[in-house]
């Protein structure tokens, strides 16, 4: 990106699905212009629908953060996917929020890979591992830590990045859980292994998005 956008081009991101990045409006020159500075791209298959690349992903998350630190807050309109340990309601809504936020990453995965699988992870969860590895497990109906009935029994997934590249930890309480954690993750296309924490000896999952 050479220069940062203008304060429409920044609403037409902002306007963006938060999971597929689909922009849903902008006017045909807003849309060239994003494309030119490299935080959008143009669809090649019909109906040649814009989304946002990985660097407009960042320049819409930078606004999100502003606007909710907290990052998911059911009223603040934003869909965020829960990484275990916020703060929060979990109302009726949300699963359906997370429904269609997994429905939509699914056909991210369609149109952006290149041979149109829908059973490994695009270019958009290899940048974003923590949330899209929350997404796949919040979609399964897993508990995150906090939700109701979670928190009291200390039960919950926890997805946290790691040192090494493309790789998550994924920490359950639970060992039971924690294996059906890795059996959701490898049916949505991550390579998993269990490990034990040296000082805790706490069970966890190191999770990788599958490449082939």
């Amino acid at each position: 990106m050479t220069r940062p956008p203008t304060a429409a081009q920044r609403r037409v991101i902002d306007a963006a699905d938060p999971v597929t990045g689909r922009l849903r409006g902008g006017t045909a020159a807003q849309l060239a212009a994003l494309v030119r500075l490299g935080l959008a791209f143009r669809h090649p298959r019909p109906p040649h629908d814009h989304f946002l690349t990985p660097a407009g992903h960042r320049v819409r998350e930078g606004m999100v953060e502003e606007a909710a630190p907290a990052e998911v807050v059911e009223t603040s309109g934003v869909f965020a996917a829960r990484v275990g340990g916020e703060e929060g309601v979990f109302g009726a809504g949300r699963a359906r929020e997370v429904r269609g936020a997994w429905e939509g990453l699914v056909e991210l995965r369609r149109m952006t890979n290149p041979d149109g699988a829908t059973d490994r992870p695009c270019g958009w969860e290899r940048t974003h591992l923590v949330r899209a590895v929350a997404l796949a497990l919040e979609a399964a109906g897993h508990r995150p830590a906090g939700a109701d009935g979670a928190e009291g029994d200390g039960g919950g997934y926890r997805v946290r990045g790691t040192p090494q590249p493309e790789a998550v930890a994924v920490y359950e309480t639970d060992v039971t859980a924690l294996r059906a954690c890795a059996a959701t993750l490898e049916g949505a296309g991550w390579q998993t292994s269990e490990h034990t924490e040296p000082r805790t000896r706490a069970r966890f999952l190191l999770a990788s998005p599958r490449r082939a």
